[in-house]
């Protein structure tokens, strides 16, 4: 932009962000990074958790997608952002995406959903399994036991865990739970690599998701010997389902189709870059190219990436991937399953009537109204702690059968008084990770928060007295889908790599949000106490959890 008005002839690219609920798309100049427009498209279907469309139940833990969703962000999003942002479609050198992980599929050999397939629009084991499905924890625990027996080279590089999330737990769970579906699978992917499939016909699996949540590790899968021992028929798994070759991050897959460019709006053949994935991709998009800074990608869940030059073995981390961020440099990642879901979760089951009445009446949101009676508290007024677990843990425990924890509640007990252990509670969680990677001689030299959590001025400063850290902020509303054209932009050639297009295209904002003494050091004797409540029930010495989610289940049957 000269003098307030788009040149036309300046280059631009397209981001789309694949969130859980929706997606987003954002129109970028290349020049600089400027966001021009954007448009979200919310998925139709949203999240089947309680049965599909056409009304078969779903057990516990279950959390599907229906693929057809994606492709209305392409045909609704992308012209939106386009048309809004003013800009010629013959601008638009490139498309990148980025998908929440691990959320993966079974289709055919040409990448048909077999969801869509008549006969198994009844099945559920046809459909995505969305990142946050955990039913498939029994496998999860099988394939670590049997890795740790088996001494598998790879699970150090998973701090000793897979998580439920991954894509072979999943696999596994529907070849044991749905034989037929499994069989009829030709193809296993993840979601980030079949839309990146659908823009331009070219399967290429993206080297991200491969090494994070596919156990691909110096050049190759878990042995074909560990997959027989858990199943007989699974051990062709990767050979015939799973291997495809690998693109790396900041490469073209292809050029965009015919179909695809009828969708979008956009030009036919304009390159379109590998999949990636959201977290990972947003840590350019916040300028952390360089080692130490951590970036915590906070909405639904929380995704923490970092890269770092030093190799370490972090107990509980989700992976450390060679180049699995930036090339040359180890990719670290780490989450937490729940934080946003969390606090909705407390307004959508737990607000008064009178509460709601309030906060409409001072056109406030419910978490509005409630983050600003929880910000007049000093630390530990509440009385309360709170274990974030309501959707497992995902670091450092890797164990999706914990569940949520408050303990203190009296008669006085407020809901604003909840809320706020429940913003601490992830707060508290964030530090466990950091301490984590801290004891693995890892060091985190910086935390930036990304993501739509960063409107909650209290949240931040919460997290920066219970970190005791500086937190910087993106500088940008749409991270991923921001880090996702910065890479389209690489592929396409107008940067020679991602550090060059972050130094140009990145936003940040830095130490917006500092730790205060006083607060911190009253966080401390919280955080303690969180440590404590964590360890009792999440490391064995009550398995309390464990127990009430098999009554739920056999109640359930």
């Amino acid at each position: 932009m000269r003098g307030g008005v788009v040149v036309p002839e300046e280059p631009c690219v397209v981001g789309v962000d694949f969130g859980t609920l929706s997606g987003r798309a954002v129109v970028v100049r290349v020049r600089d990074g400027a966001e021009l427009a954007s448009a979200e498209h919310v998925y139709p279907h949203a999240v089947l958790d309680r049965e599909l469309p056409d009304g078969t139940r779903l057990p516990p833990d279950w959390a599907l997608q229906v693929p057809s969703d994606y492709i209305d962000v392409l045909r609704n999003a992308v012209p939106q952002a386009l048309a809004r942002a003013g800009v010629q479609a013959g601008q638009v050198i490139g498309i990148g995406t980025d998908f929440t992980a691990c959320t993966v599929l079974p289709t055919l050999a040409d990448g048909t959903p077999l969801c869509e397939l008549p006969e198994y629009t009844a099945r559920p084991h046809a459909y995505v399994k969305l990142w946050r499905h955990h039913a498939a924890q029994g496998q999860a625990d099988r394939i670590n036991a049997l890795a740790a027996e088996l001494k598998e080279p790879w699970l150090e590089r998973y701090g000793g865990k897979i998580s439920s999330e991954w894509e072979f737990a999943k696999a596994l769970q529907v070849l044991e739970e749905d034989p037929e579906v499994y069989r009829r699978t030709e193809r296993w992917l993840e979601a980030a690599d079949w839309i990146v499939w659908r823009l331009c016909g070219t399967y290429v699996r993206n080297a991200c998701t491969a090494g994070y949540k596919g156990q691909y590790q110096q050049g190759g899968y878990p042995s074909r010997d560990h997959l027989a021992a858990l199943h007989p028929d699974f051990a062709g798994f990767v050979t015939d389902k799973l291997d495809q070759p690998i693109g790396q991050l900041g490469d073209s897959a292809g050029r965009l189709t015919a179909e695809a460019a009828a969708w979008t709006g956009l030009p036919e053949g304009i390159t379109v870059c590998v999949g990636n994935v959201d977290a990972h991709v947003t840590a350019p998009a916040a300028t952390a190219v360089e080692p130490g800074r951590m970036v915590a990608i906070m909405g639904t869940s929380t995704c923490h990436v970092m890269s770092s030059d030093q190799y370490g073995i972090v107990p509980g981390m989700c992976g450390v991937v060679d180049g699995g961020i930036l090339p040359g440099l180890w990719g670290y990642e780490a989450g937490q399953s729940g934080v946003g879901d969390i606090f909705a979760w407390f307004v959508r089951t737990g607000l008064p009537a009178d509460y709601a009445e309030r906060a409409a009446a001072a056109g406030q949101t419910p978490h509005e109204y409630l983050t600003a009676l929880a910000a007049e508290q000093k630390v530990g007024e509440h009385g309360l702690i709170a274990l974030d677990w309501h959707s497992g843990n995902r670091s450092v425990l890797v164990d999706h059968d914990l569940s949520g924890l408050l303990i203190g509640q009296t008669l006085s007990t407020r809901p604003e008084d909840v809320y706020r252990a429940l913003l601490e509670a992830t707060a508290f969680g964030t530090r466990t990770i950091i301490d984590a990677f801290e004891a693995a001689a890892v060091p985190v030299q910086e935390l930036i928060i990304a993501g739509g959590l960063t409107k909650n001025a209290l949240l931040m400063q919460i997290y920066a007295d219970v970190t005791r850290r500086p937190l910087s902020i993106i500088g940008s509303p749409q991270g991923p889908a921001l880090g996702a054209a910065m890479h389209a932009a690489v592929a396409a050639g107008a940067y020679p790599d991602i550090r060059a297009a972050a130094h140009a295209m990145g936003k940040v904002h830095r130490r917006v949000y500092l730790p205060d003494p006083q607060r911190a050091a009253a966080y401390e004797r919280l955080y303690s106490e969180y440590r404590t409540l964590h360890d009792y029930f999440g490391r064995g010495a009550n398995d309390v959890m464990h127990r009430l989610r098999r009554i739920r289940a056999e109640a359930s049957a």
